[in-house]
């Protein structure tokens, strides 16, 4: 990179898990530069060898845009732009090491579905506690798996912004005939939708390991849903955000797609596995697992009813059986008004 000429358009992607890939891809796929960050060296020397990442997305050829590396100063020196695109227990550590070296008029956006491990803050505020709350910032989720992504299947996400000029920026960026993005301002609800989704996704792969069927899935997305509007209202979110992709249609999308690695751990914990077991047989990391937490503390703090996520806390973090929590859930009342 040193001693290249670049593009003011250049976007720095940080993160080269299978998400953050694709949607460098997407990215470098109108012809625009784009960088793909990753902090192990090795890895970034067999994608620029390979020019794909054989440890995510195999079977996705790099544009000729992009441009893997290591060398996270350079990427922030050429971009204005920036992407992270890291599990959410490394968001803060990613945003403390590029805060010494962005630019003035750097705008930084992710894609990260999660909240903060241990505090329960939403994204967006630990970037204005860090970068200042004056710094753009925009977040984007949806119904999305990265395979089908690069594989130009049709695809919408939300992208919610502090700052509209951004927010329509990315969103050029991004467009295409198989990728469309809806914009929003309500970066709440649409942190919290991509966050509770996961949490219920293990808890429909539970139900599916379980053998449940059709209709127990069905019920457990309506009432997740329900149990998603609840705790995002009460925390500032509009009830609207939920029903749209970053709500509704990611929760559709996890709980019925064994692509979802939180499905996933809901079905390997059903079958007797730990939740170590599962990850380590998943081989990425499985948001869900520390979002419960985090959801389960805010649930108590705001007073808010969320049985099947409270479930799903316990059989992840207090031991109790899968089946054992669903009699739980059977045993409530026996009317209930469905609001």
């Amino acid at each position: 990179m040193d001693g290249e000429t670049v593009s003011p358009e250049s976007i720095g992607v940080l993160g080269a898990g299978s998400w953050g890939t694709a949607l460098a891809i997407l990215l470098a796929s109108h012809g625009r530069p784009t960088w793909l960050w990753a902090r192990d060296a090795e890895q970034v020397a067999e994608m620029q060898t390979r020019r794909r990442n054989p440890r995510f997305l195999p079977d996705a050829a790099f544009p000729d845009a992009l441009t893997p590396s290591h060398e996270l100063d350079a990427i922030l020196d050429a971009s204005r732009d920036l992407l992270i695109v890291v599990p959410s227990h490394g968001f803060r550590e990613v945003i403390e090491r590029i805060r010494p070296r962005l630019r003035d008029d750097a705008r930084v956006a992710w894609a990260t579905k999660g909240l903060e491990p241990g505090t329960g803050r939403f994204l967006h505020e630990v970037v204005q506690e860090l970068l200042g709350p004056t710094r753009p910032a925009a977040v984007m989720s949806g119904p999305t798996f990265a395979k089908e992504v690069v594989a130009g299947l049709p695809t919408a996400i939300t992208v919610a912004a502090t700052d509209r000029q951004f927010a329509q920026g990315l969103a050029l960026r991004l467009h295409s005939e198989r990728f469309r993005i809806y914009l929003s301002d309500d970066m709440v609800g649409v942190q919290l939708g991509g966050s509770i989704k996961n949490v219920l996704a293990i808890g429909a792969g539970i139900a599916d390991g379980l053998g449940f069927g059709a209709n127990t899935r069905a019920a457990l997305i309506t009432r997740g849903l329900v149990e998603m509007m609840r705790l995002g209202e009460a925390m500032g979110g509009r009830r609207w955000t939920f029903m749209g992709l970053a709500g509704l249609g990611d929760l559709v999308l996890t709980c019925t797609d064994t692509q979802s690695r939180n499905l996933r751990m809901g079905l390997a914990l059903a079958k007797g596995m730990t939740v170590g077991e599962a990850e380590a047989s998943i081989g990425q990391v499985v948001e869900g697992v520390r979002t419960a937490q985090e959801v389960y503390r805010l649930s108590q703090q705001r007073r808010v009813e969320m049985p099947i996520s409270e479930q799903v806390y316990a059989v992840l973090h207090q031991g109790v059986r899968p089946l054992d929590a669903v009699q739980t859930l059977l045993a409530r009342e026996d009317a209930h008004t469905e609001v």
